[in-house]
């Protein structure tokens, strides 16, 4: 009977109600209220968390201002990608146990993370990697996932072949640069100036400046790009693959009569964090082959104010911004 019904923390302690971050109508980050609700209760297949740190991405401030490729009925709790510890487990089968400790996201929504507490499908957890803080482990799972999906399920690169990143000093970017090496890919990348030489030492054999230079005039013939940027510089990346080769962008759907002008391949798609993957990364990072880098941290209070940064009416650091709710570090 112990899958049929809720397994709950033994210390019985949970409070009735927590402090989240709320929208009820979709708009700048004064919209934002920071409220008390009740707590949570785990369904089928999901799991009480307590966040110890949750991770903000754009994706976040898209759903904020209403923008979101996916329907987001209000009110919602923002946020989705967390670390903390398993406090429930619903109804159902799961790998998870009271008192784990997980990273991954929410849910498929990507809703609920700026809380104290949070439910997450058990599908899109997995165990924290021990090499992490909390705080460092909450800035991994959207972006290290996505570099992995970009590169290996939709470029379908493997050893030898040429990948040509844009936005490579991004949260994205730089996970995708770290993941290509690791894999024996050429990697040649595009940056600003003050970047090349982190971007290097993250592992590209050659950095391109986007503001000094144009990079279809560096490079040609190139297996795959992956597109972090959009706009321009998107269409642009179509003249530098050879035939056959795939344009892969996580910012919008590339233009398909281009493609086939080109003869190339060329999709969009939003990430599918799953326990697999997450678990696939925390190996990588355990390993020390995979290195994740935190930027801004900020208590849950100033979740409005990490939106700010988004925004650009903040000065935003480089790096991931986490919010740091009930963590050491």
């Amino acid at each position: 009977m112990a899958d049929k019904m809720t397994r709950k923390a033994a210390h019985g302690t949970l409070p009735s109600e927590i402090k989240v971050w709320r929208v009820h109508s979709f708009g700048p980050p004064d919209a934002m209220m920071f409220e008390s609700v009740p707590r949570p209760e785990p369904g089928p297949d999901e799991v009480l968390v307590k966040v110890h740190a949750a991770g903000v991405g754009p994706w976040d401030a898209w759903i904020r201002s209403g923008k979101s490729a996916l329907p987001q009925p209000l009110p919602l709790t923002l946020g989705s990608d967390l670390a903390g510890e398993v406090q429930e487990i619903g109804p159902g089968s799961t790998n998870l146990n009271v008192g784990d400790q997980v990273f991954g996201v929410t849910n498929k929504q990507f809703l609920g993370a700026y809380a104290e507490y949070a439910v997450a499908s058990a599908a899109t957890l997995a165990t924290r990697p021990r090499s992490l803080s909390p705080v460092q482990a909450a800035a991994v799972p959207v972006v290290a996932v996505t570099a992995w999906q970009a590169l290996f399920e939709y470029a379908r690169l493997s050893s030898g072949q040429t990948v040509l990143i844009h936005g490579a000093a991004g949260s994205v970017g730089g996970y995708a640069v770290q993941l290509a090496r690791r894999a024996d890919l050429h990697v040649i990348a595009t940056a600003a100036n003050e970047d090349i030489e982190h971007v290097r030492e993250l592992g590209a054999a050659q950095v391109i400046d986007y503001r000094s230079q144009r990079f279809e005039q560096e490079v040609r013939q190139l297996d795959a790009v992956l597109d972090l940027v959009g706009g321009e510089t998107q269409e642009r990346s179509f003249a530098v693959l050879r035939e056959g080769g795939r344009l892969v962008s996580t910012v919008s759907q590339p233009d398909q009569r281009l493609a086939k002008d080109r003869k190339v391949a060329a999709e969009f798609f939003l990430v599918d964090v799953t326990t697999e993957r997450l678990s696939k990364i925390a190996d990588l990072i355990d390993r020390g082959e995979l290195k994740a880098e935190v930027g801004t941290i900020l208590p849950l209070l100033d979740a409005r104010k990490a939106h700010m940064m988004l925004e650009g009416q903040l000065p935003r650091p480089k790096g991931k911004i986490v919010l740091r709710v009930d963590s050491p570090g």
